[in-house]
């Protein structure tokens, strides 16, 4: 277990509670979580206590919105995913924490211009429905998920792109996280990221992500589509830049 002070803990707890409430709420609130988890602890650290309770919240998630899936989409993303995650444990074992930080904070702040560029194009002309595009995005989000956990900013964007509805939205977020951070966990135990003491780490503190799940489930229904897109790229700017400095 990390020896922190009051505060520290006080942090570590509020971003579970993002974590849990990213699952079936506001996708953005997961890349604050990161955020704050990184101010707290050395990132590969952080990477490797964040990722079991994680888990924890892809499984509330697929419990609530597993009939809501686009699975076509997400079985074209998955082989790209996987190559960047394998990409991904490469760069982890022999970057520092400080290159790791820069390396993600680009790939947010690329991932979010061209979001915006892609919405000047109108839903017609979406790139999300390029196959090319859609392994990009799927490489990206392997390689960040790797790296820092931080693929729920480029997937939000892609869904977003995409057209997707809030509730298919969800469904298809909750089955691609559940089923790549389970993929991570053998990479993420031969870099000894996940150990006994982040598995202990997150005995203790996994009813906070399931307050926060529960408290996103309740809210979801109020949520509008386009302050929803806002509330996340918002969140994801804001994150980026902070890894950035």
């Amino acid at each position: 277990m990390p020896s922190l002070d009051l505060t520290q803990w006080a942090i570590l707890v509020f971003s579970l509670v993002l974590v849990g409430f990213s699952k079936t709420g506001v996708s953005g609130a997961g890349t604050v979580a990161i955020a704050l988890f990184a101010l707290v602890l050395p990132t590969k650290i952080s990477t490797g206590m964040l990722l079991p309770l994680l888990l924890v919240g892809d499984v509330v998630a697929v419990a609530s919105y597993r009939r809501h899936a686009d699975w076509p989409r997400l079985l074209r993303l998955f082989p790209w995913v996987a190559a960047g995650v394998v990409g991904g444990a490469v760069v982890v074992r022999w970057v520092d924490d400080a290159q790791m930080r820069r390396l993600i904070g680009t790939i947010l702040l690329v991932v979010v211009t061209a979001h915006l560029w892609n919405r000047r194009r109108g839903p017609e002309n979406s790139v999300a429905h390029n196959r090319a595009v859609a392994a990009l995005a799927g490489v990206f989000a392997g390689f960040a998920t790797m790296t820092a956990n931080a693929a729920g900013p480029i997937m939000a964007i892609y869904l977003l792109a995409a057209g997707l509805p809030v509730l298919n939205f969800l469904g298809t977020s909750a089955w691609f996280f559940l089923t790549i951070n389970a993929f991570k966990v053998p990479f993420s135990v031969a870099l000894d990221l996940v150990t006994p003491a982040t598995l202990a780490f997150a005995a203790v503190t996994a009813p906070a992500v399931l307050v926060g799940a529960a408290a996103g489930r309740l809210l979801i229904g109020r949520i509008d589509r386009t302050w929803f897109e806002r509330v996340t790229v918002a969140l994801t700017v804001v994150a980026a830049i902070r890894l950035l400095l």
